[in-house]
């Protein structure tokens, strides 16, 4: 196997935008999410399975994901560089205050590990695939 090095100003621009991204994602302010991406897209594994591909679907989802859980934030636990992404091991924290499919009313904490892909192209985010599992959010739920 061959091992690819990335420029290191490349790493540090993807390291910047993904950081701007967390902080932004912190605040819950959808424009400035949005204004994170060249191109806006969610992918979530394991959890929901859907996509959300472009402003106004993106914009829906965290609409909905910040009335369900308006204190949404994450801690980065590893970075790890390829030529395309970095894969992110994120702790994923909140408390659920909505209603979420068949989720019950009620203001509940959870604190989920998380890997996240960011996708890039050169230094641009053009997506996010993120891989958890929704069992163990939703133990903490019930």
């Amino acid at each position: 196997m061959a091992v690819v090095a990335i420029d290191e100003h490349l790493r540090r621009r993807r390291e910047a935008a993904l950081q701007a991204h967390l902080d932004a994602e912190a605040t819950g302010d959808t424009s400035r999410i949005l204004a994170t991406f060249a191109h806006p897209r969610y992918e979530l594994i394991g959890g929901t399975g859907r996509a959300f591909e472009g402003v106004e679907q993106v914009r829906g989802y965290l609409t909905r994901r910040h009335q369900a859980f308006p204190d949404l934030h994450t801690e980065v636990i590893a970075l790890h560089h390829a030529i395309d992404s970095i894969a992110a091991e994120l702790w994923l924290i909140g408390t659920y205050t909505g209603t979420v499919d068949e989720v019950p009313d009620g203001a509940k904490p959870f604190r989920c590990r998380v890997a996240s892909f960011f996708e890039f192209r050169e230094a641009d985010l053009v997506g996010i695939r993120t891989y958890f599992d929704m069992a163990t959010i939703a133990r903490q739920l019930a």
